[in-house]
């Protein structure tokens, strides 16, 4: 039977249309969330059901983002040079985890070999909170960046190897089967769709490990800071100032999603070929 191209083409205009219809309603229903989310927090703050000494409102945070954006006080720093500092700690652990927990995680998951000899060592490194370090780096590495970018290095490194190697594991048999049968060998087979098989749980993977990163960022700037979102927010606790704290939280919350947001879009560059529904 003869395929209507003009047809085709129609029906993917509707189904174009239709899934732009459906994020904007999608996206429409997360912003009213938000929104009614700071309303209540809003009217609890005017009524006085919350101190505003110790939960400011959110027209209080906002005024506070406004000011800490030209100005130093109290912890020394505009809110975009703590921002430069903070990003410049998670990214560069981020990325070290990344460069070094997914290769460790995939080649594991496809060797015998390499599991029996890694998989003992990564099972005692594994359950040790990534704060429990802190003493370690202190003395291996001193006070300065590469310290606080190990203790983040620590946090995402687990979840790349541990998605790594599930995902890996995960190939199918048949796959395999068929690509030895055209005379694939191990490595071929490895790289072409071991590889492509696991990339959905590395992305789910490094997608834990951003947000671990982002959620030790506080712990990491502990280490003698003078600058970033975490120790913008231990000043603020230092001064009993509970505005810059929760602006402290919220650019870091900010900050991660549109990280989250640009980590969406590559996995949908190296995904396209997976079926989204």
């Amino acid at each position: 039977m003869a395929i209507d191209q003009n047809d085709l083409q129609r029906r993917h205009a509707e189904y174009l249309t239709r899934k732009k219809k459906e994020n904007l309603k999608y996206t429409l229903l997360s912003v009213l969330g938000i929104l009614l989310f700071l309303g209540i927090w809003q009217l609890a703050s005017i009524t006085g059901l919350a101190d505003p000494k110790r939960l400011p409102a959110p027209t209080t945070i906002f005024q506070t983002l406004i000011y800490k954006v030209g100005n130093t006080a109290p912890d020394g720093n505009t809110l975009f040079v703590n921002m430069l500092a903070s990003l410049q700690v998670a990214l560069s652990g981020f990325g070290v985890a990344i460069l070094i927990g997914v290769p460790l995680g995939l080649f594991m998951g496809w060797w015998e070999y390499a599991d029996r000899f890694m998989r003992p060592i990564f099972e005692l490194v594994r359950p040790v909170p990534p704060i429990a370090w802190i003493p370690l780096v202190v003395v291996w590495m001193g006070i300065g960046l590469q310290a606080k970018a190990m203790i983040i290095f620590f946090t995402a490194f687990v979840p790349c190897v541990i998605n790594s190697y599930t995902g890996i594991k995960l190939t199918s048999r048949t796959l395999i089967n068929v690509s030895k049968t055209f005379g694939a060998s191990n490595f071929e087979i490895f790289y072409k769709v071991g590889i492509p098989s696991a990339l959905p749980m590395v992305f789910a993977g490094i997608r834990v490990a951003l947000g671990n990163s982002w959620s030790t960022l506080v712990a990491a700037e502990m280490l003698a800071a003078s600058a970033g979102l975490g120790y913008m927010i231990q000043i603020g606790r230092t001064v009993a100032r509970p505005d810059i704290v929760i602006a402290g939280m919220v650019t870091i919350g900010a900050t991660g999603a549109v990280l989250s947001g640009l980590l969406s879009a590559v996995e949908g560059r190296f995904l396209k070929w997976q079926t989204r529904h």
